[in-house]
């Protein structure tokens, strides 16, 4: 008997659709076989093995067909088999890869499978009731996958879709993905003219054209002048060092299957560097340090490149090169917590900044995998602790999630259209020091080792300026807008006031463009509305003789006249205080 779908949690309803889902395509293309069918954040996907791909005709013939099975509201029953019974029954349905995860149960484990109708699928569960209980739901597209993930295992489609409670709440969410298509800070890259990405150079490594580089320019101007003022030292490190480094940092045991395969300089092996901190390793130990040295603290936008998939590649979100905002502090273990709250204090500052001031916190505690002692966990997960509450930051605890050499913060931010992306963490390692055997003299002159954190405020350049890029929808607030006014003036008679007046603004650090093209005022005006420039200046024969301008912000259709001083003190006045005004 179907049920209001309001009795279901979404992660329930989504996972039941995702096996509605197989039933469809397997009603309608049999020669497929199904492999696994997770829920994801908003919605679900399901791999399936067929040799003719998918198309946009199919999509909508299987969520046709999805439609008519949930109207059957075939009843979804589940059943415990014992596990020969269920490798025979998958067997002799010719689903291998259903064959292959029974075999990986932990044959403690029961064997569970839920059926609708004549389908059959392997599951944990839990289901709705029934195929009436799956209300309203879309199929929204396709990708390729790899079979558990490995490109060496068979490839596979991959079919995306989201469901709902209701048809209302399925309607929200897809107009807010038709927002997020035209927030796509790819299409928008590409009109706004800021990077690109070439077969020539190679998939993940970005190109930054000159507004792009501008916009980056000023971001690292300002972190840098803000690491300064929390005394920071800034270093630079190479792009690249010896294999021997990365085995003592552990990496190359760690994240061998992410570096780049190592390359011969005059019969020694070199990689690309996957990270920056045994080089702020090796600067510390450049010379004897003491306690009275202590806290140390070195950032670098330093470039690191890893092997990412060419499949999970994704224009700025996910790089095979990119620059961290990292830095490394170097401290005593009675200065753990102090150095925290003021890390936790900056990432907020920055971050506030660029206009995100809504989060998500999440500490990860101590994995079952781990180095230290847990005396050394307790002390460093209270230190992370203790600093969240002091920052009067409210978190989540994420149980077993930190990494083995220490607990984390995570930091996610929310954007324009709700959504989370992860940009900040902080995490306490002990487990670099011991592997370098770095140590500082201590105030009894006996050697000790210094505890290690690392951090990195907006993670990595790339992903942080693709976020701002789909936040704003490329409509940046005036300080970090590559080009700030655009003269346009209407007629040749003007040129000579709009250089004069472009000299001024330049002269005041303001960034200028002039349209000089022989077009009407309104083209202008549009053209610079869809390169979303904040500040557009009219200039005709009247502001010639008055020597004042006509001053049009980019989402307003009005416009003011002012005089050059007035609008240049507007102008700093908003960029000096960083003000979030898309005008």
């Amino acid at each position: 008997m179907s049920k209001d779908s309001k009795n279901f949690d979404l992660e329930t309803i989504r996972h039941s659709t995702a096996h509605l889902m197989a039933q469809a395509v397997m009603q309608l293309y049999p020669d497929t076989k199904v492999t696994i069918g997770p829920v994801i954040a908003d919605g679900f996907y399901y791999d399936f093995f067929r040799e003719k791909p998918f198309v946009p005709d199919d999509l909508e013939k299987i969520e046709a067909r999805m439609r008519e099975l949930a109207k059957q509201n075939l009843e979804i029953v589940r059943q415990e088999i014992p596990r020969e019974d269920a490798l025979k029954k998958f067997d002799e349905m010719g689903e291998n890869f259903k064959c292959e995860i029974i075999n990986d149960i932990d044959s403690s484990e029961a064997i569970s499978v839920y059926t609708q109708g004549e389908f059959s699928d392997l599951c944990r569960g839990p289901h709705v009731g029934s195929t009436g209980d799956i209300k309203a739901f879309k199929l929204l597209h396709t990708s390729a996958s790899y079979w558990r993930g490995d490109e060496r295992n068979a490839g596979l489609q991959r079919i995306y879709g989201t469901a709902w409670h209701s048809e209302k709440e399925l309607r929200v969410y897809l107009r807010q993905l038709e927002e997020a298509k035209k927030r796509d800070h790819r299409k928008l890259g590409k009109e706004l003219d800021l990077f690109s990405v070439t077969d020539e150079i190679g998939p993940g490594m970005i190109l930054w054209h000159p507004k792009g580089a501008r916009i980056r320019g000023l971001m690292e101007d300002f972190w840098k002048s803000e690491h300064y003022k929390n005394d920071y030292e800034m270093v630079y490190s190479p792009h690249a060092a010896k294999v021997d480094l990365w085995k003592t940092s552990g990496h190359m045991d760690f994240y061998k299957d992410n570096i780049f395969s190592p390359m011969d300089i005059e019969g020694k092996e070199y990689v690309m560097k996957p990270m920056n901190c045994p080089f702020h390793i090796q600067i510390f130990q450049s010379r004897l340090r003491s306690y009275r040295d202590l806290p140390i603290r070195f950032g670098e936008l330093g470039t690191v490149y890893r092997y990412e998939r060419s499949g999970v590649l994704h224009g700025l979100l996910r790089v095979r090169g990119f620059t961290q905002d990292d830095a490394h502090l170097f401290c005593r273990p009675n200065q753990i917590e102090e150095e925290l709250v003021k890390v936790l204090g900056l990432i907020l500052f920055i971050l506030k900044a660029f206009g995100f001031e809504e989060y998500k916190v999440y500490l990860s505690t101590q994995p079952d995998k781990f180095v230290g002692s847990q005396d050394d966990w307790e002390t460093a997960t209270n230190a992370l602790k203790s600093a969240l509450e002091k920052t009067e930051l409210e978190y989540e605890v994420d149980p077993g999630e930190g990494v083995f050499y220490g607990p984390k913060i995570d930091i996610k931010i929310k954007d324009s259209l709700n959504r989370y992306w992860q940009v900040s963490t902080v995490q306490v390692d002990f487990n670099l020091p011991h592997r370098f055997n770095i140590s500082y003299i201590e105030q009894d002159g006996q050697r000790q080792q210094p505890i290690m954190i690392h951090r990195a405020l907006m993670g990595s350049l790339e992903r942080f300026f693709g976020c701002l890029i789909e936040h704003y929808a490329g409509a940046f607030p005036l300080w970090l807008a590559p080009v700030q006014v655009i003269l346009l003036p209407i007629t040749d008679n003007q040129h000579s006031y709009t250089d004069e007046l472009a000299e001024q603004l330049k002269k005041e650090g303001i960034r200028v463009e002039k349209d000089l093209r022989n077009e009407k005022i309104g083209f202008k005006i549009r053209e610079a509305q869809l390169q979303k420039i904040p500040y557009m200046i009219a200039l005709g024969d009247k502001e010639v003789q008055a020597k004042t301008l006509a001053v049009r912000k980019r989402r307003s259709k009005e416009s003011r006249t002012l005089d050059l001083e007035t609008f240049i003190e507007e102008v700093n006045t908003l960029v000096r205080e960083k003000t979030i005004d898309c005008l």
